[in-house]
């Protein structure tokens, strides 16, 4: 699955709206440029961005911005918000944005659509918003009376291949996405689903990539904190840690107290059984098996974060250990004191 972190612009400024009610808007980061270089820095390879003006009113005021941070920041940029005709899709992709979303167009002007997708295949994604189900456009100002599974499966006819899904009453509020119709949508149509609004935290990307959607977008859980960014790319595509080696150390720690317990092997299989369990899972180099941590002993590791280090080759897993985590008894692996350092040294 992929993130993609989400710069919105108002008037020139990056903001954030509660439900797409643009009387909320407020100003999240200083620089546009600044925030897609720190998305950059944190592993991302896509930026989402949305010109709320244009969504508005179909004028590209702010294309300035959204063509500087496609030339400078090393990302691939995707971009919707008032793409009503070919001249603007083709001012796009000739000045280097890699997709183009169209979001009324597809309710008001489908045939607008096909001609995009027949020129410029799958550099075109839908925007599907909906309120309760149905969709709304231009700019989420109106709501229809057309069910979003409707309009999904007419932009599968036309060849659509993405189509990202916001349910607005989720946009902004950190309360999750929107899992059930999400699903409904996967199930509709065989087209790559974006999932957007709602997402809060690591759980919610664990969810949504289990879910098998093939993107998640991410815009006020960043600016608030409550997701941090690195850690979601890795989750969301564990693969990166195992193209080193198809096994990687991954050391465990108390929680409370910061003692290393012990050092073991996973694999992706085994990180995705930690994930879905919530205790520990390894592989076993010399039984060639997985084994959880506990299982036998009912001394678990349940599990409180999991971290990668700068190369993405370790793991840090902290833990709340049930008993001793050595088969010997100590409650750590790490008994057997070899020297300590004289003070003063």
């Amino acid at each position: 699955m992929i993130i993609f972190p989400a710069i919105d612009i108002k008037d020139g400024r990056c903001v954030r709206l509660y439900k797409g009610d643009f009387s909320t808007a407020h100003q999240v980061a200083d620089s546009p440029l600044e925030t897609a270089l720190s998305f950059k820095e944190a592993g991302a390879e896509w930026v989402h961005m949305v010109d709320l003006d244009g969504a508005k009113t179909g004028a590209q005021a702010n294309a300035p911005i959204f063509l500087e941070i496609a030339k400078k920041s090393g990302l691939k940029v995707e971009l919707g918000g008032g793409i009503r005709t070919m001249e603007t899709l083709d001012f796009y992709f000739s000045h280097g944005i890699s997709r183009c979303i169209l979001g009324s167009s597809a309710l008001k002007n489908p045939a607008f659509v096909k001609e995009a997708v027949a020129r410029y295949g799958e550099r075109i994604a839908v925007g599907i918003d909906a309120v309760n189900g149905m969709v709304a456009a231009e700019g989420w100002l109106e709501v229809t009376a057309v069910p979003y599974l409707e309009l999904a499966k007419q932009m599968e006819n036309i060849g659509v291949k993405f189509i990202i899904f916001t349910d607005i009453s989720r946009d902004g509020t950190l309360e999750g996405p929107n899992f059930e119709q999400l699903k409904a949508l996967q199930q509709a149509v065989s087209c790559h689903v974006i999932a957007s609004g709602g997402v809060r935290d690591l759980p919610h990307i664990h969810a949504l990539a289990e879910q098998g959607v093939y993107g998640a977008i991410c815009g006020k859980s960043l600016y608030s904190g409550t997701l941090p960014l690195a850690g979601a790319i890795i989750l969301a595509e564990t693969n990166r840690l195992f193209q080193k080696n198809a096994l990687v150390p991954a050391i465990v720690q108390e929680e409370s107290t910061g003692e290393v317990l012990m050092l073991a092997y996973m694999n992706e299989e085994s990180l995705r059984r930690s994930l879905d369990t919530g205790t520990t899972w390894f592989w076993s180099r010399s039984r060639q098996e997985y084994w959880n941590k506990g299982a036998t002993s009912g001394h678990y590791q349940h599990i409180c974060s999991i971290s990668a280090d700068c190369d993405n080759d370790t793991l840090l897993i902290r833990v709340r250990q049930e008993g001793a985590a050595c088969h010997t008894g100590s409650h750590s692996c790490f008994y057997k004191t070899m020297w300590i350092a004289k003070r003063g040294l």
